[in-house]
C-alpha cells in the first residue's frame, strides 16, 4: 500500500505531493534510524569493544541498504520490491544484532517500515518476527532472562501497530473529506454553470417576449396599414388614369371628370393617412427596440400611467373599434406589473387585429383590494383553446408568452373561446403588500 508517510520518495508522476506533516514524519523516521545506527557505532568505539570494527561495518552496511531503498522508486511502487528491500534490511539488521546488543533499538523503526510497505496481516506478522528476533538477540548478549527483555520489544511492536493503524484511519478520513470537498467544488461549479445557462435562457425568453409584443406587433400593424394604402391607391388608379388620359368631350363631360378628380384626391388623402400611421408605428417600434434591449421601461409607461397607456393602445388600433374601460380605484403598480399588463394587452390586441376578424373589442382594467385584473374581449371568429396548435402557440408566440408573463409574477392567465363565439383573455395578478 502507498502512504505519504513512507520513507521512500513518491512514485514518479504522482499527482499528490507530500504534505508538510508527511515530510516531517518521513524526516523523523530517517533521523531515528540513522541516529540509532550512529549511537550503536559510537558506543562500540567509545567502549573499545572487541568487535567494534564489526559493529561499525554492520552499521554502515545497514545504513547503505536503507539509503539505497529510500533512493529507489520501485520500492515505493511495487509491493514485491518493498518486500525484497525489507528482507535485505532484516538481513543487515540481523548481522548488526549478532555483533552488538545496541542493534536491538533498530527494531522500532523497522516496525514502521514493515507496517507501511506490507499488507496489514503480513506487516503484523513481520512485526512479530522482528520482535522475536530482538528478544533473542538481547538474550544472546545479556544471558539474563527478565520480564523487560520480553516486554520491551513486544510493547514497542504494539505501540507501532497502534500508531500506524490510527494514522491510517485518520488518513482515510482525510481522504474522504478531500473527496467530499472536491465533489462540493465540482457541484458548485456545475450549479454556477447551470445558473449561467438559466440566466441566458431567461434573457432569451425576455427578448423573445419583447420582440413578439413590440416589434412583431408593430411590424404587423405597419404591414396592414401599407396594404390598406396600397388598396386605396389601386382602387383609385383606374379612375385617375381615365381622367388624365381621355380628352374631355362636349356636353356634360367636365362634371364627371371633376367628380373623379375629387374621388382620386380623397383616395390619395386616405392613403397618405395610412402611410403616416405606418411611419408613426415604425418610430414607436424603433423606440421600443432601443429600450427593451437595455431592459428599460416601455415608452408608453415612461411619461404616464398604465390606464393612460392602455387608452392610447386602444385609440391607436387600426381596426376593429376598441374601447377601454377602467374599474376600481387606480393605484401605482410596480414597474414589472405594469410592463407585464401592457405587453399582454398589446399581444392580445394584436391577435384580435390579425386573426379574430372582430367588429368590436374591449379592454378592461380592474383594480381590486388584493389584485389587478386585465380583460381583453372581442366578438370575432374565436378558436378552440384546447387544440394542440393553440397549446403550442402555432402561428405565433402570443399565448405562451402571455401565460409566462402572468405566471412569472404569480398571476393567473385564462383564455375562453369557441369557434364563432369570440375570445376572452383574462389575467389576474396578486398585488404586492406595499401596493395593496
Amino acid at each position: 500500500m502507498t502512504d505519504p508517510v513512507l520513507p521512500v520518495p513518491p512514485a514518479p508522476g504522482s499527482s499528490r505531493p507530500l504534505t508538510p506533516v508527511s515530510k516531517v514524519l518521513r524526516l523523523c523516521l530517517h533521523a531515528l534510524l540513522l541516529g540509532l545506527l550512529a549511537l550503536a557505532a559510537g558506543r562500540a568505539l567509545a567502549d573499545s569493544a572487541p568487535r567494534a570494527g564489526w559493529v561499525v561495518a554492520a552499521c554502515a552496511v545497514l545504513a547503505a541498504v536503507y539509503a539505497g531503498g529510500v533512493r529507489t522508486p520501485a520500492v515505493h511502487r511495487s509491493p514485491g520490491a518493498g518486500a525484497v528491500w525489507l528482507a535485505a534490511l532484516g538481513t543487515a539488521w540481523a548481522g548488526l544484532l549478532a555483533v552488538s546488543p545496541d542493534g536491538l533499538w533498530i527494531a522500532f523503526p523497522l516496525y514502521f517500515l514493515e507496517l507501511h510497505l506490507l499488507r496489514l496481516r503480513w506487516g503484523v506478522a513481520a512485526v512479530a518476527l522482528t520482535a522475536c528476533a530482538a528478544i533473542c538477540g538481547f538474550l544472546a548478549h545479556s544471558g539474563d532472562v527478565t520480564a523487560g527483555a520480553f516486554l520491551g520489544p513486544l510493547l514497542g511492536g504494539a505501540v507501532a501497530v497502534a500508531t500506524v493503524l490510527g494514522y491510517q484511519a485518520l488518513y482515510r478520513e482525510s481522504e474522504r473529506r478531500r473527496e467530499l470537498i472536491e465533489e462540493l467544488i465540482a457541484t458548485r461549479a456545475e450549479l454556477a454553470a447551470a445558473e449561467r445557462g438559466a440566466g441566458i435562457l431567461a434573457e432569451r425568453e425576455r427578448l423573445a417576449r419583447e420582440i413578439h409584443d413590440t416589434l412583431a406587433q408593430g411590424l404587423s400593424s405597419i404591414q396592414l396599414l401599407l396594404r390598406a394604402a396600397e388598396r386605396t391607391l389601386s382602387d383609385e388608379g383606374p379612375a385617375g388614369s381615365a381622367g388624365a388620359g381621355t380628352k374631355p368631350s362636349a356636353g356634360p363631360a367636365p362634371e364627371p371628370a371633376g367628380s373623379a378628380g375629387a374621388a382620386a384626391g380623397g383616395g390619395q388623402a386616405a392613403a397618405l393617412a395610412h402611410i403616416a400611421q405606418a411611419r408613426e408605428a415604425a418610430q414607436e417600434n424603433l423606440a421600443e427596440a432601443r429600450r427593451f434591449v437595455r431592459a428599460l421601461t416601455p415608452p408608453d409607461l415612461e411619461h404616464g400611467s398604465l390606464p393612460a397607456a392602455l387608452r392610447r393602445l386602444c385609440a391607436g388600433a387600426p381596426w376593429p373599434r376598441v374601447r377601454f374601460s377602467l374599474s376600481g380605484s387606480p393605484r401605482v403598480l410596480p414597474t414589472p406589473y405594469e410592463v407585464a399588463l401592457l405587453r399582454i394587452a398589446q399581444s392580445a390586441l394584436a391577435n384580435v387585429v390579425r386573426h379574430a376578424r372582430a367588429r368590436r373589442a374591449e379592454i378592461t382594467l380592474t383594480f381590486m383590494d388584493a389584485s389587478v385584473t386585465l380583460d381583453i374581449v372581442d366578438d370575432g371568429q374565436g378558436f378552440d383553446p384546447r387544440s394542440a396548435a393553440a397549446a403550442r402557440g402555432d402561428g405565433g408566440f402570443g399565448l405562451p408568452a402571455m401565460r409566462s408573463r402572468a405566471e412569472t409574477l404569480g398571476g393567473l392567465f385564462t383564455v375562453e373561446s369557441d369557434p364563432g363565439q369570440g375570445t376572452a383573455v383574462a389575467v389576474t395578478l396578486p398585488l404586492p403588500l406595499e401596493a395593496s
